[in-house]
């Protein structure tokens, strides 16, 4: 299924990226943002667990920001996959709930 996640505070504007019913993501792309850079995360997640995706890329800031594009990755994929397991929980290494972050993401088409 495709997803499009709004990001808050990088450069980027927009995350868009299939996760298939086992958890694994691909076809990442960046909308805005540092462009070699962001193809070069987009290859390096494609084909990973999400869980991995995120203890990799959670918490990395970008110079003075509190978040970044990888760290923007991380929360769509908590977010995505709490609404997918039909749960609002608070997402632990991001520390923020679900329910602060719903308002970035939203489903694409399939």
């Amino acid at each position: 299924m495709t997803y499009r996640y709004k990001t808050n505070g990088t450069c980027s504007q927009m995350i868009e990226m299939d996760i298939d019913e086992l958890g694994v993501v691909s076809n990442v792309k960046f909308h805005g943002g540092c462009s070699g850079n962001l193809q070069g995360i987009a290859q390096l997640v494609e084909g990973m667990k999400w869980t991995d995706v995120v203890s990799k890329l959670g918490g990395i800031r970008c110079g003075m920001k509190s978040t970044s594009c990888p760290d923007q990755l991380a929360m769509a994929l908590q977010l995505i996959m709490s609404q997918r397991a039909g749960s609002i929980k608070v997402c632990i290494c991001l520390k923020k709930t679900v329910r602060e972050l719903r308002r970035y993401c939203w489903r694409g088409p399939e």
